[in-house]
């Protein structure tokens, strides 16, 4: 058992939880709870270090890596939610290409543009497993993927789901080359979202909700569209923007 706050394995631990840089690095990024966990080794993730502290942990202890026993003190130091339930390991990344993405008959594509919070990625993704959605492709990323707070906030959905980062225009260039149809959801737009026909292969970009979509987009799009805003201000978070989008286009696909 380590009970070392100092011990190496746990500094290196905590390092790789806090800092994107060592998880481009090594390659390697670190899961917290086993909801999440089961989750990543069902969608094939390795997990390589399975800390466990028995005195928080309410279940059996899974198969998986080199598995360590911790204190309650060490893993607190691990954790960083409240009421954490005493499972932390630490996996290797993967590496999904944009042409290595597998697309049903039917396709439907959320791409996201610059999105910079952690929570509001995680959210997206978490309505990408929710509606069944191809893909979330993340162009021009300023967010890490593997940002604890993107599994924290998906519940793990990031490894249900197609996650992937390029640039805009090798997103276009795919989107093209399928003959997936490209809707922005843009402020000035002259379409509402619900009067657009999304029941065939689609794609809705979404940009932030403090500088919206680029002018690539924009320009690029098949269609703009919007959704009617009724109060005062004239935008909405771009996790519940997305939410409400993708699901029209479920319902307009009688959610098969």
């Amino acid at each position: 058992m380590i009970t070392s706050l100092q011990n190496q394995q746990i500094k290196d631990a905590v390092a790789l939880h806090g800092k994107s840089r060592e998880r481009r690095m090594q390659n390697r990024f670190t899961i917290e709870g086993l909801r999440e966990i089961i989750l990543a080794i069902a969608s094939g993730y390795v997990v390589e270090t399975l800390f466990v502290c028995e005195d928080v942990a309410k279940m059996d202890i899974i198969e998986a890596g080199q598995q360590i026993e911790v204190s309650k003190d060490v893993f607190a130091k691990l954790a960083m939610r409240e009421n954490s339930d005493g499972f932390f390991a630490i996996a290797n990344t993967k590496s999904l290409h944009i042409e290595d993405i597998i697309l049903s008959e039917n396709p439907f594509i959320i791409v996201l543009e610059s999105i910079e919070k952690p929570g509001n990625l995680g959210a997206v993704i978490r309505t990408a497993d929710a509606a069944k959605a191809d893909a979330v492709i993340v162009c021009d990323n300023l967010c890490d993927i593997y940002n604890p707070n993107v599994i924290r906030s998906s519940i793990g959905c990031l490894f249900t789901q197609q996650v992937l980062t390029c640039t805009s225009r090798q997103c276009f260039e795919f989107l093209k080359s399928k003959k997936i149809a490209i809707h922005a959801a843009e402020l000035k737009a002259s379409q509402f979202y619900h009067q657009t026909d999304m029941s065939q292969a689609c794609a809705v970009i979404m940009g932030t909700e403090a500088r919206g979509l680029s002018d690539f987009w924009i320009n690029n799009a098949d269609v703009r569209i919007k959704i009617p805003m009724r109060g005062v201000i004239d935008s909405l978070n771009v996790s519940v923007s997305t939410a409400i989008i993708t699901f029209e286009a479920m319902r307009q696909r009688g959610f098969k």
